[in-house]
């Protein structure tokens, strides 16, 4: 099943920790706050199956559970 995923920036205190484990989903703005590669943080693009084991490393290792996941694509509002 598809993995969507997306960073809360207001709750990003640019530590570093998910690019550590997942630089190919997650790269940081000029003020080091992360986002994620796919669909430009907008939790509308599946992050691809081979990269799941180091979504759920970076999810699980975040200090501020500023990362979410879910199964279907976000609701933009």
């Amino acid at each position: 099943m598809a993995k969507y995923s997306m960073v809360d920036q207001e709750n990003c205190i640019a530590c570093g920790a998910c690019n550590s484990v997942a630089e190919e989903i997650f790269g940081y703005h000029q003020d080091g706050i992360s986002f994620v590669k796919f669909g430009d943080n907008n939790g509308q693009v599946p992050i691809p199956e081979e990269l799941e084991d180091d979504l759920e490393e970076a999810y699980e290792g975040c200090p501020s559970e500023a990362i979410l996941i879910q199964d279907s694509p976000f609701s933009i509002a």
